[in-house]
């Protein structure tokens, strides 16, 4: 069986609860730091596609994003989506789980990962 894949920032404490959770229960995975691997503009395009949105994708209540000039809080268009994610890779919402069947979830809870993986 293919593992799962999870995307996000290696100190991030939320990333550590999903690693962790997985390991308690079984569930092999391959962990990817954005910062140090960054996301293909592609991948992150086609994640932001099957989550409903950029606004899924990117986690607008954060610090990073609230520090944000006010002008760069309203991208157009793909590419300028993808221009702010590159800069600011903190911006993805953490962490990004990809299932060996191309289902793409973001964050993590107890709750939503026993769902997940029931």
């Amino acid at each position: 069986m293919k593992s799962v894949e999870l995307y996000g920032l290696e100190k991030c404490s939320t990333c550590q609860k999903a690693r962790a959770w997985l390991d308690e229960h079984g569930q092999a995975h391959n962990f990817v730091d954005y910062r140090e691997h960054p996301i293909a503009p592609a991948r992150l395009k086609q994640w932001a596609q099957q989550l409903g949105g950029w606004e899924k994708l990117v986690n607008r209540a954060s610090m990073t994003w609230r520090n944000l000039p006010q002008e760069r809080k309203q991208p157009a268009d793909d590419a300028q989506w993808l221009a702010l994610v590159a800069e600011y890779p903190a911006l993805v919402r953490r962490p990004v789980t990809l299932m060996p069947d191309g289902t793409v979830a973001v964050g993590f809870t107890d709750k939503k990962y026993a769902a997940l993986f029931a």
